[in-house]
């Protein structure tokens, strides 16, 4: 996982590949916010229907 070093050119980590990591999970996380977004709140709605 040495993306970051052959894109850009700079090693942030030293070369261990935590950056890289933390890249491609922030970019799962922001996936998942998207694909959830509708259902979540579809859910919420109904949730404070029933309050």
């Amino acid at each position: 996982m040495d993306f970051v070093e052959r894109w850009f050119g700079v090693s942030p980590d030293g070369g261990d590949g935590t950056t890289e990591a933390l890249y491609i999970l922030a970019l799962c996380i922001l996936v998942a916010a998207i694909l959830m977004r509708r259902p979540l709140r579809r859910w919420l709605t109904r949730w404070r229907s029933g309050l």
